[in-house]
């Protein structure tokens, strides 16, 4: 995997009222501070990569350098914990795992405040993302568009991507320190977690860097995946 270095730094998370296509999920904005820096894939987990460390392909839309989907937070989990099993038997000690939602929003906007991280204007996401306008209703290989400032690719479109938090119905309460959010409805047999990031079957508005939804933990869809956080 090729990571990027994310800079430790402070950010407006969610989406103010005048923003088009917000949802109500997606306030009150509040200030986030990302207290150090981290490691963040350069692209969305491949196919490949996920074939290498778990031994098969769930992917309902095969190809090597095509995102992983079709699989659910609870398997990326396992993922993590065999990666860091095979790093630690290789004599390394890096810690893999899924970013906060916080880390998420905070690396995708790359220092902005805007709906997108090239502004407002979403005539321009066909050249940093795939969805439903110009995705041909299928993922495709990593790395095809434009990335954003700080050198990510896919982050707005291709397919979504689980992050570590449980579903809040709003940031009220919400953790300041970039930490996940965990432990909301501790009743509830199979919690439910953000995604984030749109995805080839998503609107220009579900590629926002404040846009978050939901699903349960156990459900596999083909229309989302997920990066990886090395720590530092």
């Amino acid at each position: 995997m090729e990571f990027v270095l994310i800079p430790a730094g402070e950010f407006d998370m969610g989406s103010p009222i005048r923003e088009k296509r917000r949802k109500l999920w997606e306030s009150p904005v509040h200030k986030v501070k990302i207290g150090k820096p981290f490691y963040l894939g350069r692209y969305p987990v491949t196919q490949e990569q996920w074939q290498k460390v778990m031994g098969d392909n769930p992917s309902y839309f095969k190809g090597e350098k095509q995102p992983v989907e079709n699989i659910s937070w609870n398997e990326v989990q396992i993922f993590f914990r065999k990666l860091n099993a095979l790093e630690e038997t290789c004599g390394n000690n890096p810690i893999f795992r899924l970013p906060a939602e916080a880390e998420w929003e905070y690396a995708a906007r790359a220092g902005t405040a805007t709906a997108y991280f090239f502004g407002d204007d979403e005539s321009k996401l066909t050249e940093y993302a795939w969805f439903l306008k110009n995705s041909g209703l299928e993922t495709h290989p990593v790395g095809l568009k434009k990335p954003n400032p700080w050198g990510l690719y896919d982050i707005y479109g291709n397919a979504g991507e689980w992050v570590q938090d449980e579903y809040h119905i709003s940031y009220k309460g919400a953790p300041v320190n970039g930490k996940a959010w965990e432990n909301s409805f501790p009743s509830i047999s199979t919690p439910v977690r953000i995604r984030r990031g749109g995805g080839w079957n998503g609107n220009a508005g579900c590629c926002r860097s404040a846009e978050r939804l939901f699903a349960p933990q156990d459900k596999s869809l083909n229309s989302l995946g997920f990066r990886a956080v090395r720590e530092v």
